[in-house]
């Protein structure tokens, strides 16, 4: 890959790589730290990498240093925390938007992964297999599942109304 190349890529797949993070940790600054690093170890990178294969690089290392994240956070949750949230069994709300957004933290991380590259960012299967490191089918299985939980989710009525 070679610094045009690079920079094209930052041009191009910055933004979406950003709105996938953020989707995702639901935290800005942790989100630009994420595509930062990903950036970083692209370019740490870009001689080994095809120019046509950048896009894929990026999102996959963008991925892996999310979960990464996730998992670190995971275990610095303190009890208070786990506590705070408890008081919150029943919300009532009419905006779809935040009803879909509730839905989507409720599926584990890797449903909510593969439902927000295939419908949000509109990646094929494989090019979604790729990036997460699953094969084709993997891939529809977990969009199909966490498909399944969504709609159960949001045809409760408690969660609408």
């Amino acid at each position: 890959m070679t610094v045009k190349e690079y920079n094209t890529c930052v041009d191009q797949h910055a933004d979406a790589v950003y709105r996938f993070i953020l989707k995702n940790l639901r935290d800005s600054e942790k989100s630009r730290d994420v595509v930062q690093e990903a950036f970083t170890r692209m370019w740490e990178k870009a001689g080994d990498i095809d120019g046509g294969k950048a896009k894929s690089y990026l999102f996959t290392a963008a991925y892996h240093i999310m979960i990464d994240t996730i998992r670190k956070e995971s275990r610095q949750t303190g009890m208070e925390e786990v506590h705070e949230y408890s008081h919150f069994t029943t919300r009532h709300y009419s905006d779809l938007k935040r009803v879909l957004d509730e839905g989507l933290s409720r599926l584990p991380e890797i449903q909510r992964s593969v439902i927000m590259l295939r419908d949000y960012e509109g990646y094929s299967y494989d090019e979604i297999g790729e990036i997460c490191g699953l094969n084709e089918s993997q891939v529809k299985v977990y969009i199909y599942r966490g498909r399944v939980a969504l709609k159960k989710y949001i045809g409760s009525m408690e969660n609408v109304v």
